[in-house]
């Protein structure tokens, strides 16, 4: 991966992050022809879910398509997890699932790891509605898939030290 004009740009067998939907592989660079012109598209397949995703090349950046977060990175994205000096918004569950929902779509490492903080910190004083359950699901999903990467280890390892910094 090197730095462009439009941002990251990213080669074949490069490992990436794409906002809400997480890590993935770029598996090919491909030309298409839209509309009479021609465009370049990363192929991307999401690790998680097998879904491939084609990403237009010259917006990458706009939908913020990011390189996965260096071991330096992952040390903030755990101070944010530790952080308990918070207060924790009282708005009705429905509003507070939306506004999580458009921090984890930034794509930003740092939002999801706060979305993930709150719904556990929040789940110690009431039950979590369902998409919260889930929401907070994702949230670990995304984090153990990244840090494990950028850390080189196991994501079991990394989820229990998540886990652990809760319990």
């Amino acid at each position: 991966m090197s730095e462009g004009e439009a941002g990251p740009v990213f080669a074949a067998g490069d490992m990436a992050v794409y906002p809400a939907h997480g890590v993935g592989r770029i598996e090919a660079i491909e030309k298409q022809n839209i509309g009479g012109v021609d465009q370049a598209f990363y192929v991307m397949k999401i690790l998680n879910n097998d879904m491939t995703i084609m990403i237009p090349t010259a917006t990458s950046n706009n939908v913020g398509l990011r390189a996965i977060i260096s071991k330096d990175e992952v040390k903030k994205v755990l101070d944010i997890l530790k952080e308990r000096d918070i207060k924790i918004s009282s708005q009705t569950w429905n509003r507070r699932y939306r506004d999580y929902m458009e921090k984890i779509k930034t794509g930003s490492v740092y939002e999801v790891a706060a979305v993930l903080r709150d719904l556990f910190l929040l789940q110690v004083d009431k039950d979590l509605s369902y998409g919260e359950r889930k929401m907070m699901d994702t949230a670990k999903s995304l984090l153990v898939k990244e840090i494990s990467l950028a850390r080189k280890v196991d994501e079991k390892n990394v989820e229990n030290q998540i886990e652990k910094l809760f319990s």
